[in-house]
């Protein structure tokens, strides 16, 4: 018969937890402070026993190697460094709901924005250079992708386009440079007769006696103050003369690195996008692109179009330079909607130079030249180059200038062309989808 006051350990079995004591023993014991197991009540204690079974690897910790910091083999060991991933594997994404992800990053992203205004605000004229020799690097695409069909390469055939733009540039300068300089040398050289015939006028003299016009004009050229303007005025001509020929020299460079480089560029930005959807992202944007240099080509199309009709009508009139007038209209041609206005507005003035019948002749043919131009040479073209209705046309070409003005307008059609294709393509499928 076992004794009441008898140690309630002494029947245990040594091989067993206290644990699977049978449920006629005692209680079962607590863990002591140090990891012994103490009966309760006694003060005894029991040594404790290994757990059956495996450990739990992950309370283990793992054995430290050296520091990433310092050993560069070690970093890229722990990177997960391969031929395919040089900088090794990416880490988990944070978790943007977090409360303070999500408030650090919103804070940041909104400083950021700040920023971002603040730097486009201050080299907006860089940019401007940047469009549009990355839009002309564009438009000029086509023709170098078809030279690499040929069979030349990238940069042979880069090097021949780039080399034609050149010429043709320096064969405009050449035929229109050296007749204005002549042409403004002898108007400087008959602006005395000019003047005297003005005197001679009746309709003119008239005027003079009644408002005392000469008089003033005289007074007027010779007063410090007009002169001063008038070297200020001729100072600010030759700043923005140098200044010009620096930005047309700028985005020749930079249209030639941009054409060089633009497969790699497209790929970059592409590789943005999720990777289930890059392929459609490419095709859209390949598409974009070569609407861009349809409408190039549209342009350049539109401005020979007015070239040839100003140079047949110049002709015919007996304007002098004709060719170097059509030169300019070709030039101008290349701004929507205004550019027929403004070359028009330049022959008209050489016209009335020659004599007031030419010049009435050259205003009403380029008033009525801008109208067909506008209304249906221009729509026409631009819709089989970019796909573009009509209207959107007209409207883009306006929003586009009353923005950004000559550059905004060029840039206008080719962004409604984007624009559209990303509506049409994208937009509506969704929401026939619904």
């Amino acid at each position: 018969m076992r004794d009441s006051n008898a140690d309630p350990s002494a029947g245990h079995d040594p091989g067993k937890l206290p644990s699977e004591v049978p449920a006629g023993g005692s209680e079962p014991p607590a863990q002591g402070a140090w990891g012994s197991t103490e009966t309760l009540g006694t003060g005894k204690s029991i040594e404790p026993v290994e757990a059956a079974g495996p450990v739990d690897a992950e309370r283990v910790p793992a054995q430290r190697g050296a520091d990433p910091l310092t050993d560069i083999g070690q970093r890229r060991r722990e990177a997960g460094v391969t031929e395919q991933l040089p900088f090794g594997m990416p880490g988990a994404p944070l978790n943007r709901f977090q409360p303070f992800v999500f408030g650090f990053f919103t804070v940041l992203g909104g400083i950021l924005a700040w920023l971002l205004v603040q730097a486009v605000l201050d080299v907006r004229q860089v940019l401007i250079l940047l469009t549009i020799s990355l839009f002309l690097a564009v438009g000029l695409n086509p023709g170098v992708e078809r030279l690499v069909q040929v069979g030349l390469s990238r940069g042979k055939a880069v090097a021949v386009v780039f080399l034609a733009v050149a010429l043709f540039l320096t064969g405009i300068g050449w035929a229109v440079v050296p007749p204005v300089v002549t042409e403004i040398s002898k108007f400087a050289e008959h602006v005395p007769e000019y003047i005297a015939q003005l005197q001679q006028n009746e309709r003119i003299a008239e005027f003079d006696q009644r408002y005392n016009l000469l008089e003033t004009l005289q007074q007027k050229l010779l007063e410090s103050n007009f002169q001063a303007s008038v070297a200020d005025w001729a100072l600010g001509v030759g700043r923005g003369a140098l200044s010009a020929i620096f930005n047309t020299f700028t985005v020749l460079i930079l249209t030639l690195y941009f054409l060089a480089a633009l497969p790699q560029m497209k790929n970059f930005f592409y590789r943005f996008t999720p990777r289930t959807r890059r392929a459609r992202v490419a095709l859209l944007g390949d598409e974009i692109l070569d609407q861009i240099g349809g409408y190039v080509s549209g342009a350049a199309l539109i401005s020979l179009i007015a070239s040839v009709a100003a140079y047949i009508f110049l002709s015919i009139a007996g304007v002098p330079y004709a060719a170097v007038l059509a030169l300019i209209v070709a030039l101008t041609g290349l701004i929507p909607m205004v550019g027929a206005t403004i070359g028009g507005a330049i022959v008209t003035l050489v016209g009335f130079l020659t004599g007031v019948p030419e010049g009435i002749a050259c205003a009403i043919f380029f008033v009525l030249y801008q109208q067909v131009e506008n209304y249906f040479i221009y729509p026409r073209i631009m819709e089989r180059s970019v796909n573009v209705q009509p209207v959107v046309t007209v409207i883009a070409a306006l929003v586009g200038g009353s923005l950004m003005g000559i550059t905004g307008a060029l840039l206008a059609i080719p962004v409604a062309a984007a624009i559209s294709l990303i509506i049409r393509e994208v937009v509506h499928p969704r929401q026939d989808a619904r």
